[in-house]
Order: structure tokens, then C-alpha cells, then sequence
């Protein structure tokens, strides 16, 4: 394929930890008016149950599934979906990290956290913690995230925490931070877009998932699906 001679057309978005494809409905919906399908699967445990799922586990879950889409496709992850996508960049002809947990070296900047082997957030869900969490979320939305948060594999978030390795992507990249964020400070998300010659964008969002689910969700959506057509017009979206 000649340089520019397509656009993105197909994007596979990958969820965070103890989330789903869920989060990413308003995403969904902004990119299909752009002209743009999306995946959005929700990543599964291992045979052997949640306690015993690694972090390869989910990668090759994401690998697979950046495989059924056509190219030129699009990645786009959030939180540990950011991780997984940038362990994963080398499928993808653009990739767009949205308060991204960070590969190494940055990960051991990252807040010290003593994780279970299972993480119960789906067994301890509570509304008032998640519209605390979700400060930018409309009261329905955040109802909907309490009934649906999930626990998760500790043996993961352990493993993000020690530092996954992760090459500079060779296609454009866009790094978006939320204002205030206490999961990944959003200085880190800055260093990494520098570091990855990628553009970065704040997003107005008061908490680490607001850009997917808060009120704003959409039109950031809107502007990435349109920063994805620029990079069609600029020549650089294209097969590898």
C-alpha cells in the first residue's frame, strides 16, 4: 500500500484492569461516526482461573485478536489496556495510550501497591467508591461501572509494577493524560509520549478513567478518531 493511499479504518481497543470492553462505549460510538470499526473485546482469564493469568496471557489475547482486523488498524488501550498496547505496537499502524500504565523503566515511578493473587474489585465494588473514583461520570454511568467492574489477576498488576519491556513504536503515536490522575501521575504519561516521539494531549478528566468514561469521553473520542485521519493524510498510517 502506498504511502496515504488509505485510512484507518478498523480499531481493536483494550480495557484496563478489572474493566471490560464495556468502557469503551462512548469511544464505539465516536469513532463508527468517524467511519471507523472497533473491537472491544474483554480480556478472559487463563484455563486455570484469574490467580494463575499472566500478564503473556492477556498479550497474546491481544495479539490475536489485532490480527482479525484488516489493515491499516488502529491500537488503543487504556490503563494496563495501555501496557498490553504497547507491548503489542509492533501489529499496529497508529496507537493511542490513554493514561497508560507505563513499560519499563517508567513502571517503577509508578505509586508502590501490594497486589493479591486476586484483586477482588468486582467482589468490593461499591457506587460510592466508584462515583468517588469517576468524579467526571455522570451518576448513570458510574451505577452502571459499579455493577460491572471485575476482579483481577494480581500476578498481572505485579508484573506491570516490576516493568514490562516495551520498544518505541515505529508508527505515529498519541499519549493522552488525564489533568489529575492518582493511578499513573500524568508526568510519566508526558516522559513516555517525549521519549516515543509521540504527541501528547491532556485530557480535562479529574480521574484515571474519565477520558473513557466521564463526561467529556466523547468528544475526546471525536478528536482522536480525527487524529487518526490526519495521520492518513500525512503519509503515515500505513502497512508494515
Amino acid at each position: 500500500m502506498s504511502a496515504g493511499a488509505a485510512r484507518v479504518r478498523h480499531a481493536l481497543l483494550v480495557h484496563g484492569a478489572g474493566g471490560g470492553g464495556w468502557e469503551w462505549a462512548l469511544w464505539r460510538a465516536a469513532f463508527a461516526a468517524r467511519g471507523i470499526e472497533t473491537a472491544a473485546p474483554d480480556l478472559v482469564p487463563a484455563p486455570h482461573g484469574l490467580a494463575a493469568t499472566t500478564f503473556d496471557d492477556y498479550r497474546g489475547q491481544v495479539r490475536a485478536a489485532l490480527e482479525t482486523l484488516p489493515r491499516p488498524r488502529a491500537l488503543a488501550g487504556a490503563s494496563l489496556g495501555g501496557l498490553l498496547a504497547a507491548a503489542c505496537a509492533d501489529g499496529a499502524d497508529a496507537l493511542v495510550l490513554v493514561n497508560p500504565l507505563p513499560p519499563a523503566p517508567w513502571a517503577r515511578r509508578l505509586p508502590p501497591r501490594d497486589w493479591p493473587d486476586v484483586v477482588p474489585w468486582g467482589r468490593d465494588a461499591r457506587l460510592a467508591s466508584t462515583r468517588h473514583a469517576l468524579a467526571d461520570a455522570d451518576p448513570a454511568t458510574a451505577l452502571c461501572a459499579a455493577r460491572r467492574w471485575r476482579d483481577e489477576s494480581g500476578a498481572v498488576l505485579r508484573a506491570a509494577a516490576i516493568g514490562v519491556a516495551a520498544p518505541p513504536p515505529r508508527c505515529p503515536l498519541l499519549c493522552i493524560a488525564s489533568r489529575e490522575d492518582g493511578d499513573v501521575p500524568p508526568p510519566l504519561t508526558a516522559e513516555l509520549a517525549a521519549a516515543w516521539g509521540g504527541t501528547l494531549w491532556q485530557a480535562d478528566s479529574p480521574s484515571h478513567v474519565g477520558p473513557l468514561l466521564g463526561t467529556g469521553a466523547a468528544a475526546l473520542a471525536l478528536r482522536v478518531a480525527q487524529w487518526l485521519a490526519a495521520c492518513r493524510q500525512a503519509g503515515v498510517a500505513s502497512n508494515r
